[in-house]
């Protein structure tokens, strides 16, 4: 709010948060595929596979929406700006993830296995891994302007 609006003629991303984007990006799709690999490699079912990589998907851009708040900032300190919709939001695509993920009917709609809780805490922890990287980068950012 200190700061003046952008003029009018500024693009809405500028290049440093468009290829922060964008790495980002590459970093969930690495992540992805190696969730992927791991599942192929322990023999899991094409279904239990897609069920991996969807769940790796929904629990990085969760955690993408936290960090992403601010490029500046830590997800400790954005945690606690005012936004009643974000929780909400959260709150909701989860339910509906285990709803997709647990429940028979639509878990068979879009061709899911139930996973076990090892295979959820493993999808999770991919997923947090290939976005909380950037916390560090924003860290060493913070520790740079600070000097």
């Amino acid at each position: 709010m200190l700061q003046k609006p952008r003029k009018f003629t500024t693009t809405f991303f500028n290049f440093k948060e468009l290829t922060t984007s964008i790495i980002q990006g590459l970093v969930i799709t690495i992540g992805t595929i190696g969730i992927y690999l791991y599942s192929v490699n322990c023999g899991y079912s094409e279904s239990l596979t897609r069920t991996m990589v969807f769940t790796v998907l929904i629990f990085a851009n969760i955690l993408l929406t936290l960090i992403n708040r601010s490029f500046y900032y830590s997800i400790f300190t954005t945690i606690k700006y005012k936004n009643k919709l974000i929780k909400y939001i959260i709150g909701i695509t989860l339910f509906i993830t285990g709803l997709l993920l647990y429940v028979e009917p639509l878990n068979h709609f879009f061709q899911f296995n139930s996973i076990n809780i090892s295979q959820l805490l493993l999808a999770i922890c991919i997923g947090f891994i290939s976005v909380v990287w950037y916390e560090i980068v924003k860290w060493i950012y913070r520790l740079k302007n600070n000097k």
